[in-house]
């Protein structure tokens, strides 16, 4: 599983941060993008998933 975050659609919300810390990073003004590649390790494919399904602006994507 990769995930992507559309930079367009953040709105630096964060809470992809409480559901999935290790799979992003975050920029000077709060906006997230994928750590990486996006390449999600198996054992942290659920948290992927809740921060997709918990982010307000549709911004993350499972690619």
């Amino acid at each position: 599983m990769r995930i992507t975050v559309d930079p367009d659609l953040c709105d630096g919300f964060g809470l992809c941060d409480e559901h999935a810390p290790d799979l992003f990073e975050f920029d000077d003004d709060g906006y997230a993008t994928e750590r990486g590649d996006g390449t999600v390790p198996s054992d942290q494919e659920a948290a992927a998933k809740r921060a997709i399904a918990g982010c307000p602006a549709h911004a993350i994507h499972a690619i």
